[in-house]
C-alpha cells in the first residue's frame, strides 16, 4: 500500500510537470484527463501527508507515554496517543478507498434507461417515480440532467424514459442502479387497498465519444417520420422524429423528443453508441469469464436487486444485504448512503482481485 501511495505521489509530480508544458493547451481533451487526473491524485497526495504526520505524531505520543515518570503528562500523553489512534485508522480507511482500483468509466456520463416491467400501469407509475428520484440525488450532486427519449403511459407514468447524466463520477455512481427494481405498494389506481408488487428495469450505460465508437454509415438505416404523443409546437406536423436501426446488430433507437430532426438524431447516435460499447464490453468480459452482474433482467418479480416496500417505508438493496427505512426520504432523490455503500463494495472487491494477484508488498503502516 504504501509502494502504491509513493508511487501515485510521483506520478502526481509527473503531472505537474506535463500541465506546465503549453504544448498540452493545443489538445484540450488530453488536457482535460490530465487536469482530471491530477485532480483526483492531489486529494489521495493531501490524504498521504495527513496520514503521515498523524502516525509521526502517534509514534511520538507513545513513546513519551512509554518514557514519561510524571503521571499526569503521561496521562496526557496516553490520551492523545488514543485520539491519533483513531485518527490513524480513519485515514487509512479513507487511503484505502481512495487508491481501490478505478473503472476507466468512471467519470463518463451515464445514460440512463428505465423501463416498465411486470405490473402494467402501476410499473409505468414506479418508472415516473424512479426518474424523479435520480434527476433530484443529481441535483444534489451538482449533475446536469438531458432528457434524450421518453414513452409516456396514461396515467403519468412512462412506459420508458431514456436520460444522460453528466457530472464529476457519475457512471462510477450510478452504473449499480443497473437491474430489476421492485416495488411493494398500493396503486393509486387499487380501490379496495390491496398492496400490489410490480418491476421496473434500470439499465445504466457509459457515454462514449464518437472517437471511441466508431460506426460506418454503410450499417445504419434512418427513419424519419412525425412524433406521436403529447402535441406542442411542431409535433405531428413536420417529420422531426427519428428511428436509427444499427443493422449489423439489430439494435433500434428511436428519438422524438426535440422538435429538430438534427437533435433527435443526434439523440439517438449517443444511445446507439453506448449501447453498441455495452454490448461489446459483455463479450469481452463473457471471453474473459468474468461474469457481469450490471445488466438488467426480463423485468419478472423474480429477479430484483433492490426492493421498495411503501408500506414499511423500507428500501433493500439485496446485493449488500442492506436495508433503510427511509423510503419517503429515498424517493425524494437522498439515495447518497445507498449509491455510496455499493460503490465502497465494489471498490472492495476490486481491491481484493488486485491483491489476491498481486505479489505481496508492504502494508500500509510500517511496523
Amino acid at each position: 500500500m504504501i509502494d502504491k501511495l509513493e508511487a501515485l505521489s510521483a506520478r502526481l509530480r509527473e503531472l505537474d510537470a506535463e500541465v506546465s508544458d503549453p504544448s498540452l493547451l493545443r489538445d484540450p481533451e488530453r488536457y482535460r484527463e490530465a487536469m482530471r487526473e491530477r485532480s483526483r491524485l492531489s486529494a489521495i497526495d493531501e490524504a498521504y501527508a495527513e496520514y503521515k504526520a498523524a502516525l509521526s505524531g502517534l509514534e511520538g505520543a507513545r513513546a513519551i507515554a512509554g518514557e514519561e515518570s510524571d503521571p499526569e503528562m503521561r496521562k496526557m500523553a496516553e490520551d492523545e496517543a488514543e485520539s491519533l489512534e483513531s485518527s490513524v485508522a480513519a485515514l487509512e480507511a479513507k487511503l484505502r478507498d481512495m487508491i481501490a482500483p478505478r473503472d476507466p468509466l468512471a467519470d463518463k456520463p451515464a445514460i440512463m434507461e428505465i423501463r416498465a416491467g411486470t405490473g402494467g400501469e402501476e410499473a409505468a407509475l414506479f418508472v415516473a417515480d424512479l426518474y424523479r428520484m435520480y434527476t433530484r440525488y443529481a441535483d444534489g450532486r451538482g449533475w446536469k440532467i438531458e432528457l434524450m427519449e421518453s414513452s409516456e403511459s396514461g396515467l403519468g407514468g412512462f412506459r420508458e424514459i431514456v436520460f444522460a447524466v453528466s457530472g464529476d463520477s457519475a457512471y462510477e455512481c450510478l452504473r449499480w442502479e443497473s437491474g430489476v427494481h421492485r416495488v411493494q405498494r398500493v396503486p393509486a389506481t387499487e380501490g379496495s387497498g390491496r398492496i400490489h408488487t410490480s418491476a421496473v428495469t434500470v439499465a445504466v450505460l457509459p457515454e462514449m465519444e464518437e472517437t471511441e465508437i466508431e460506426i460506418a454509415d454503410k450499417d445504419l438505416r434512418v427513419d424519419v417520420m412525425r412524433s406521436s404523443g403529447p402535441g406542442g409546437q411542431s409535433v405531428n406536423t413536420t417529420d422531426s422524429a427519428v428511428r436509427i436501426t444499427h443493422i449489423p446488430t439489430g439494435i433500434v433507437v428511436h428519438c422524438q423528443d426535440e422538435k429538430s430532426q438534427i437533435k433527435n438524431k443526434s439523440k439517438a447516435m449517443r444511445i446507439l453508441r453506448a449501447r453498441l460499447f455495452e454490448m461489446e464490453d459483455q463479450k469481452r468480459q463473457a471471453e474473459r469469464a468474468a461474469e457481469r452482474k450490471s445488466m438488467v433482467g426480463s423485468g419478472d418479480r423474480s429477479e430484483r436487486i433492490r426492493t421498495y416496500n411503501f408500506p414499511q417505508n423500507r428500501i433493500t438493496d439485496h446485493r449488500i444485504d442492506l436495508t433503510l427505512y427511509k423510503l419517503e426520504l429515498a424517493m425524494e432523490g437522498d439515495i447518497g448512503e445507498l449509491v455510496d455503500a455499493l460503490v465502497r463494495a465494489a471498490r472492495e472487491d476490486a481491491m481484493r482481485a488486485e491483491a489476491a494477484s498481486a505479489p505481496q508488498g508492504r502494508g500500509l503502516r510500517q511496523t
